[in-house]
């Protein structure tokens, strides 16, 4: 299939966003009432309600949240550029030479949900059928148990969290990891995701579980849906911590702002925006 979407070099997005983070209006980094947070859009919901209930009790604070991706949000917090960062996979190996000082701390789990267009309907997957689709391996429905149509890839860029855990957890085996076919429609959130999947007829792709709604079809895989229980109890397969990250050892803002989130105040809101806790 021939894939008619504009695909931006990640370098490219990575040099943007961090151009953006720089310019962006706020204080300097060393003004004590403001905190700027980068990085993954998987957390940047969660982020921004946490952002609210704690600057609700304390109005003389500025807690803004933007996107970027999960490599951006390191990135950007390794190189001081923001005092605080997203990630929605761990901190890669190169990154911590790269950036000696960076701190992570798990703030919630989410589950990667397997997603199509509401009209194809299909019963299960497993892993293997997942890993067989997204490498171009299986290309039609009618071989994994839906209707006689060609399978949409739709994936999440370079550089995504979301897609670093989906190829660890999926695409992984053996040591091996097979690439995600090139005629994947490339997005660069998970909204973006979401939006495409619920537009295009036979679309399928992997997305935040908090970023489910009607638009698009849940698929179970190895006949298990995402959800609390199922993400609490390990039966669901694809689980992921989230991250929040910070250069060297919070303090000040930082300090408290982490100190709220995994206070049983903030453990509440994650799970009101359908993570689980940190520790579930």
């Amino acid at each position: 299939m021939k894939n008619n979407s504009i695909r931006i070099p990640f370098s490219i997005l990575v040099i943007l966003a961090l151009f953006l983070a720089a310019c962006a209006e706020k204080a300097p980094l060393n003004d004590p009432s403001q905190l700027q947070i980068i990085g993954s859009t998987s957390v940047l919901p969660l982020a921004d309600k946490l952002a609210d209930a704690y600057m609700e009790s304390h109005p003389q604070t500025l807690i803004q949240a933007q996107g970027g991706g999960t490599s951006v949000g390191i990135s950007s917090t390794g190189e001081g550029i923001v005092e605080m960062g997203s990630a929605s996979r761990e901190v890669l190996s190169a990154e911590q030479q790269k950036y000696p000082d960076l701190k992570h701390f798990t703030i919630a789990h989410d589950g990667i949900a397997i997603i199509t267009h509401p009209n194809t309907q299909l019963e299960s997957l497993s892993l293997e059928q997942i890993r067989a689709v997204f490498s171009g391996e299986i290309t039609n429905y009618s071989q994994v148990g839906g209707e006689d149509a060609e399978i949409v890839l739709v994936a999440r860029e370079e550089g995504s969290g979301t897609r670093a855990m989906f190829e660890n957890l999926v695409m992984s085996k053996n040591g091996q990891t097979s690439p995600i076919h090139s005629s994947a429609i490339l997005q660069t959130s998970n909204g973006a995701v979401r939006t495409t999947v619920a537009e295009t007829p036979h679309a399928i792709s992997f997305l935040s579980m908090a970023y489910l709604d009607d638009s698009v079809s849940v698929v179970p895989v190895e006949g298990v849906l995402p959800g609390m229980e199922t993400l609490r109890d390990n039966t669901y397969p694809l689980i992921r911590p989230l991250y929040l990250l910070t250069r060297g050892e919070p303090q000040g803002l930082n300090r408290d702002f982490l100190d709220f989130i995994l206070s049983p105040e903030g453990q509440e809101i994650v799970r009101q925006q359908g993570f689980l806790p940190a520790e579930p």
